[in-house]
């Protein structure tokens, strides 16, 4: 032992392999604790390095939604334009997707699911999404046809769609086939469709089938009206088709990927279809019990520049 051995010490690493490791903590944590403890990690925490993948999907749940404004205000800009994976549910307004789109030129996973974004304004900034991959517009209730066209048009690396909807949310719908042939005709790349309960036809997945050579997976859980030749879907080799029966399967969770369904055509739980989970199956983000108001502006305070963050008091109270 009686070689000397040299540790590098950890205020010493280069800030992006900092941010590497950072980003695996709780957002809390990550905002509160760890720009304390030296300058090198307030420098990490402060650039862009810690802010490529955003996954504020569980903790967006239970906020305000001007907090919610507030603080993707604050972490998109803090990403500086290298922003790659944004997980966030129930966006307001469009001018949060507007925000999201000026800083999209690296995205390449945009998760969205129950927010309030309108066909308009998808239109208007489609052409800034240039390089998404993967696109979660679940429950999403005021877009549509027009929306979905303007993101095939304009999303020419699409693989990836999920359009699940509840079946109340479509209700006062007659058809929603009009959805399914945008995506069949603006969409021709994709390799996983998930459109769970969409009011489609037939005519409409078979329109899919036909224009989308490479899909690899298509979740049709709860679209009844639905009837696929089974002898004609093994025409397609590498095509795995789930539903339209929906089978009680609970512990199963969602995939972001092809790879997570087996060989079987195994349904899920309709728990799981319908988003009602309980808030605890994605620990992805474990942030506890973190109270909107005192807590954020408590983080602007001490993450905005030009604030002595050596010199602050720290009272905001941590996750038990």
């Amino acid at each position: 032992m009686g070689e000397n051995i040299d540790f590098r010490r950890w205020d010493e690493l280069i800030p992006d392999a900092l941010g590497m490791i950072f980003k695996n903590l709780p957002l809390q944590e990550i905002l509160t604790v760890v720009p304390r403890v030296c300058k090198s990690w307030r420098k990490a925490v402060a650039g862009p390095y810690c802010w490529q993948d955003i996954d504020i999907e569980q903790w967006s749940q239970q906020c305000r939604p001007e907090t919610l404004d507030r603080m993707l205000q604050m972490l998109i800009t803090r990403s500086s334009g290298s922003l790659r994976k944004l997980c966030v549910t129930g966006l307001a307004n469009d001018q949060s997707f507007s925000l999201i789109a000026d800083n999209a030129k690296s995205l390449q996973t945009l998760r969205l699911p129950r927010s309030e974004i309108s066909d308009s304004i998808v239109e208007q900034v489609a052409g800034r999404l240039f390089s998404v991959t993967f696109l979660d517009v679940s429950y999403c209730r005021n877009i549509g046809a027009q929306a979905l066209e303007a993101i095939g048009k304009n999303c020419k690396l699409l693989m990836g769609l999920r359009r699940t909807m509840h079946p109340l949310e479509v209700i006062d719908k007659l058809s929603q086939d009009d959805e399914a042939f945008a995506i069949a005709t603006t969409m021709p790349k994709l390799k996983q469709l998930e459109v769970a309960y969409l009011l489609i036809s037939t005519e409409a997945v078979l329109k899919i089938l036909e224009n989308c050579p490479e899909l690899e997976l298509l979740d049709v859980r709860g679209c009844w009206n639905v009837k696929l030749d089974e002898n004609y879907i093994k025409k397609f080799t590498r095509l795995k088709v789930v539903g339209p029966l929906v089978v009680d399967y609970f512990g199963m969770k969602g995939c972001d990927d092809c790879s997570n369904y087996s060989g079987s055509s195994g349904y899920l739980a309709w728990d799981f279809v319908a988003g009602n989970v309980g808030s605890d199956y994605d620990d992805e983000i474990s942030d506890g019990d973190w109270e909107d108001d005192q807590s954020m502006e408590d983080v602007e305070m001490r993450f905005y520049d030009g604030f002595d963050l050596d010199n602050a008091a720290f009272d905001w109270p941590l996750s038990p």
